[in-house]
This record gives C-alpha cells, structure tokens and sequence, in this order.
C-alpha cells in the first residue's frame, strides 16, 4: 500500500508535537516495510522544514530532513500535475491539489493528513494519522 504522507504529518514528527506524534511517529516507523511504502512531495518537505527550523536549529532542522528523506520515497510535482491542478475547478487550494496530483502520480491509495477537509476533491481516501493507525496499524 502506497501512503501520501500531507506537511502536517512530517512537521509533528520532526517537532514531536503532541497529541499527534505518538501516531505520526507510528506511521513512519513502517518505512521499509514490505506492506507499505511513504511518499511525501517536495512542498510538503519545504514546508516541514520551514516548521523545523522555527522550532530547532536551521542544521538541526536540515538533518532532520535529511534522515526523513533516506526513509521515505519523494513524489514528484509533474508538470502534467501542475496543470490538473489549474484545470481541476473543485481545487480551490494550489497547494494541496499539487500534494493531491503527486500521491495519485505515484501511485498512492491513500493521503494521510491531519486536514481532512483540505481534500474534499479526492478520489483517494484521505485519513488523519490516528483513523489510518486504527484501521491499519493496530490491530
């Protein structure tokens, strides 16, 4: 199963931010794993950085990524995504239609996003962090 992981749920690992971290630390501790297989896109990265850095050192912050990015496998931001994204008049939002278009062009069944309601639009299902671990992790 291939899992879009959304800015919000790298920013609570990378800033152990509570009451999310023990089920977003949950989530990216199956990376490797043979059942699943975590993407993040390259906004998404930016934007756990920009949240790192306010809260930690700007090397810190760049490491943290760094560790993070040889974990997890990085969607990209096609061209051909960008211009769904344009041309899709359910986005209203720029950001998460280029989040939504790289997890479909990588072939993701599901987003996992503490912003439910910002992929309204999908066509994926679309969980928060502790839906996704009871329904997957918890059993």
């Amino acid at each position: 199963m291939n899992l879009f992981l959304d800015a919000n749920i790298l920013v609570s690992v990378l800033n152990k931010e509570y009451p999310l971290f023990p089920y977003t630390s949950r989530i990216l501790s199956i990376a490797g794993s043979r059942q699943y297989t975590l993407f993040t896109s390259p906004v998404c990265l930016a934007i756990a950085f920009y949240f790192a850095e306010k809260k930690h050192a700007s090397n810190l912050a760049k490491k943290k990524i760094e560790i993070l990015c040889s974990h997890i496998s990085i969607a990209s931001n096609s061209d051909k995504g960008v211009m769904k994204t344009v041309e899709n008049s359910k986005i209203h939002d720029f950001e998460d239609g280029l989040e939504y278009y790289a997890a479909l062009e990588s072939g993701c069944n599901c987003i996992i996003t503490e912003d439910q309601h910002d992929f309204y639009f999908s066509e994926i299902e679309v969980f928060n962090s502790a839906d996704f671990c009871r329904k997957y992790l918890l059993k």
